[in-house]
């Protein structure tokens, strides 16, 4: 099929969409935020403020799957409308509540649901549009709009909480973010039948074998599967533990509570360069190389946490800010490698499905990680074990990746071309 500059550009015009909708649910990364300004007459332990968001990971991982086999039904724009409306009303509902049961359906449920229908249609809907080549790069692009979203919403949240209170601001986040979101998911779309993408090879550059694409059953019935799975959970766990408990970590290291926004800020910046410079970078090596240094890398920064405490000379806000930064860039890159491993180990035409599946691993990872966390906080009174044993998780992340291989026999899961057909709709 002969490609038109229009069509060249539409792939961009659903990049760019797809980014600027996940760009819009920031309010889940920004949880600590709402977090730290639950008040105290509530009555909440800190396990119980971590409960949303931790539900609300675990629901998302969850319905990732529902949203991929939803978007090969219905197209990805409705999709993303319907998780438009979702997540906006799981923030309003909350808005409206003051126990922990509420919060966890509306927040947990509601929103975890509605992100888990973005999330898993805006990625796949773009890459439809790019060859293989540059599965990493926009994979990270439009991932890093979630992870940025919480660098604008945890200042907002912050100044308008000490405005107007807590309930009203979920009450206004939760309205903007359901008109944002329904009105790019107008933009989204399937490539006509027939597209090939510019850059796209015509054959499978392979020299051993064809691309198999398994289908999602195959998929969880290789080890390949399990070993990705852990690996995932583990590496994403660590991170979302420190996210979800940010503001409170930042009060502990440092004990300036004034910088926990500007710290989840910080943290939303890092998390998306690094899903655009890890997704990149993954293009050019292996793809298991990439994950394995910012496993390693992940765990010398949490470890040191253990290390930088309130007394120590280094627990300054400039430094933790550093350390901040390049954690969220560190947990970036399982989002937006993670993916583009999928794609290259299980083959491009069930890709939305089989990333569904192993995307379990994200949510999973992080209820456990985290609630543990706030077990140890609510037993020892810091988070300090709990940066210990999340480093220990991501040491074996790492010797995961060394042992890993791809089942795609005889193939080097880099040099995959996609050439698949296209799936079309709307």
């Amino acid at each position: 099929m002969q490609r038109t500059k229009n069509q060249s550009n539409q792939g961009w015009i659903v990049t760019i969409a797809g980014t600027s909708a996940l760009l819009a649910l920031g309010v889940l990364y920004a949880w600590s935020v709402f977090k730290a300004n639950i008040p105290a007459e509530w009555g909440w332990a800190d396990s119980q403020k971590t409960l949303p968001y931790s539900v609300a990971c675990v629901v998302f991982s969850i319905m990732t799957m529902v949203g991929a086999r939803l978007m090969l039904r219905v197209g990805p724009r409705i999709v993303v409308s319907l998780g438009g409306v979702l997540a906006g009303s799981g923030v309003i509902i909350s808005s409206f509540s003051t126990t922990p049961l509420i919060f966890t359906l509306a927040f947990g449920v509601l929103l975890g649901t509605g992100i888990a229908f973005v999330y898993a249609t805006a990625s796949p809907a773009a890459l439809r549009w790019f060859p293989a080549s540059k599965t990493g790069l926009i994979s990270g692009i439009v991932v890093a709009g979630f992870g940025m979203g919480s660098a604008w919403v945890a200042p907002l949240a912050r100044y308008l909480i000490a405005q107007i209170g807590l309930q009203t601001t979920m009450l206004y986040l939760g309205i903007g973010m359901l008109i944002v979101v329904v009105g790019f998911a107008q933009l989204l779309k399937f490539p006509p039948e027939g597209f090939v993408a510019e850059g796209s090879s015509t054959h499978k550059q392979r020299t051993h074998s064809e691309v198999v694409d398994f289908t999602g059953a195959e998929t969880a019935r290789t080890w390949q599967f399990y070993a990705i799975w852990i690996a995932f959970a583990f590496g994403s766990g660590a991170g979302l533990m420190v996210i979800g408990s940010l503001a409170s970590i930042v009060t502990d290291q440092i004990g300036l509570a004034a910088f926990s926004a500007i710290a989840v800020s910080t943290l939303a910046i890092g998390n998306g360069s690094g899903r655009v410079l890890y997704g990149l970078l993954s293009d050019k090596i292996s793809r298991k190389g990439v994950l394995m240094i910012a496993f390693l890398f992940q765990a010398v920064l949490i470890s040191s946490l253990y290390f930088l405490g309130s007394d120590s000379i280094l627990a300054t806000p400039g430094v933790l800010m550093v350390f901040v930064a390049l954690i969220g860039a560190n947990y970036g890159a399982n989002l937006a490698v993670f993916p583009a491993l999928t794609k290259d180990f299980y083959g491009p035409k069930n890709f939305a499905v089989n990333y569904g599946i192993v995307y379990t691993a994200w949510g999973l990872g992080g209820f456990m990680v985290s609630q543990l966390a706030s077990v140890i906080k609510d037993s020892y009174g810091s988070y300090a074990y709990a940066y210990l044993l999340s480093a220990g998780m991501l040491l074996l992340a790492a010797l995961i990746m060394v042992a890993l291989r791809s089942p795609q026999l005889g193939t080097d899961p880099v040099t995959v071309i996609d050439a698949s057909p296209a799936v079309t709709g709307d």
